[in-house]
């Protein structure tokens, strides 16, 4: 068994515009154009990492505790 009708009509005689959603502007095939992330993990320094890391932990903790009371 082929599959061979094509998906290019439309269905139903509905449109898909999915309701007001921005249209995109590239090829349907491409993937998304690469975007500038506004924060990354990767840009801060070892110093931050650790000292991230650390806050996190202890906020962890933080909460272990309460819920141990």
């Amino acid at each position: 068994m082929s599959h061979t009708h094509s998906h290019d009509h439309d269905h139903h005689g509905h449109h898909h515009d999915h309701h007001g959603h921005a249209h995109h502007s590239h090829d349907p095939a491409a993937p998304h154009p690469a975007q500038a992330a506004p924060w990354s993990i990767l840009r801060m320094t070892v110093a931050a990492r650790l000292a991230a890391a650390v806050a996190v932990s202890a906020g962890l903790w933080g909460i272990v505790w309460l819920a141990m009371r």
